[in-house]
């Protein structure tokens, strides 16, 4: 539904009035301009789903003004914000029912690849993997997304020469190449690539016997939806994902995604609760051995900076800034690719607070190693910190790091240059 920029205003100054706020006051709390606010509440401007946020955060007036924006744009290819393939959907359904009845391969997700009988040839293409990963934290995604695909081919071709016993080690380390190459192609902005690796990785795992595994696709599809701005999706996809017969590993990280979803839809209660049971899950995975676990290796307390973001899409900026400030001192040098993205998150949570020096001082740092790793969803987060830093154009610290915030938005844009994928066999 497309709702007219006049009829936001109006609601706007309806709420802010209710409130006994002036507009200097509610301007000055959300770090606009008075002349940016009286235009919006004019209808002259477009508001932005985050200022609605802060608005609704300084008004006490949750969901009024965010139910009055326009839905996302629908994505270019009407089968990137597809649901699951229906072969996907009843295999995953039939492997939980499996799962949960304790049948033969439900175990092989703590460890899989262990019942491969050419056990060197699985470590092999592990360790292939693994370096694979160590090359993404650093270079663009362009440059590891054809080998990966290459190599998920070339497991799969072997896993269906191979006898029973090393099929399906085969097939579980394919799908983690497959699953791996589904996330290049989204930090490359190719969505219906990256979906269709992360339909592939799913059924490849279903095959090989790990449903953990297969079920992580749902995870990923969570987070893709999250990109594109649908929260319903995301909170849907999620929630398939947080199914209680599987890992509390897979159901933390759902949980995690969960959150994201409802903190894009404004609802702070959900979001929070949610995220406490992505900690308690996540805490009780580290309790069990999983030599090969899914989701993110490089951050100490995930949940902490997913709070983060979450209180940021929620409307508090001051709030998201003291989480990933902690969050990030964890952040290991080498991960260039996660100190880009939240390095990012970092500074516009400061600049969305008010904190113009600091948040520059931190955009600096993220912007060396944003513009190493030149990813397109990194480009999403960098383009809205271009939004709020134009506000302040006459600051010093903003002119001086305007020619830098160029160059890495400039290389963001260009990750969708790269090569069509391949299509997966």
């Amino acid at each position: 539904m497309h709702v007219p920029p006049k009829r936001f205003g109006a609601e706007l100054r309806r709420a802010r009035h209710e409130r006994g706020m002036t507009l200097t006051r509610l301007a000055s709390a959300v770090h606009y301009s008075k002349s940016q606010l009286s235009k919006i509440e004019n209808g002259h401007q477009r508001p932005t789903a985050h200022l609605a946020r802060r608005c609704e955060v300084e008004l006490d007036c949750p969901g009024r003004l965010i139910a009055l924006l326009p839905d996302p744009a629908t994505p270019t290819s009407p089968a990137a914000a597809g649901p699951p393939s229906r072969r996907l959907v009843l295999t995953a359904g039939a492997a939980t029912v499996l799962l949960a009845g304790g049948a033969p391969g439900g175990a092989a997700a703590s460890a899989p690849g262990e019942q491969a009988g050419d056990g060197s040839l699985v470590d092999s293409a592990r360790a292939l993997l693994t370096h694979f990963r160590r090359m993404a934290q650093s270079c663009p995604p362009p440059t590891v997304l054809v080998p990966l695909a290459e190599q998920t081919r070339a497991l799969v071709a072997l896993a269906a020469d191979s006898g029973s016993g090393a099929r399906n080690g085969l097939l579980l380390v394919a799908a983690r190449f497959a699953e791996f190459t589904g996330w290049m192609a989204q930090e490359s902005g190719h969505d219906e690539a990256a979906r269709r690796w992360t339909d592939h990785a799913a059924r490849l795992a279903f095959d090989g016997g790990d449903h953990q595994l297969g079920h992580y696709g749902l995870v990923r599809r969570a987070l893709m939806a999250y990109y594109r701005g649908h929260a319903s999706e995301t909170v849907a996809l999620s929630a398939a994902a947080g199914d209680h017969r599987l890992a509390p590993r897979i159901r933390g990280l759902a949980a995690q995604q969960e959150a994201e979803g409802h903190a894009l839809a404004g609802d702070h209660g959900a979001s929070l609760r949610t995220l406490d049971r992505a900690r308690d899950l996540l805490a009780a995975a580290e309790r069990e051995e999983d030599p090969a676990p899914v989701g993110t290796s490089h951050l100490a307390d995930p949940v902490t900076m997913f709070t983060g973001w979450c209180l940021y899409d929620l409307g508090r900026p001051a709030a998201a800034a003291e989480h990933l400030d902690a969050a990030c001192a964890a952040l290991p040098p080498q991960a260039h690719r996660n100190l880009a993205r939240y390095g990012v998150r970092r500074a516009l949570a400061h600049a969305s607070a008010g904190e113009i020096d600091h948040a520059c001082t931190l955009a600096r740092t993220a912007l060396t190693s944003a513009s190493a790793v030149a990813s397109y969803t990194i480009g999403l987060d960098l383009r809205r910190l271009a939004g709020v830093l134009g506000r302040h154009r006459e600051h010093s610290g903003v002119r001086a790091l305007a020619p830098d915030l160029t160059a890495a938005l400039t290389l963001s844009a260009a990750a969708q240059t790269a090569p069509p994928l391949p299509k997966p066999a």
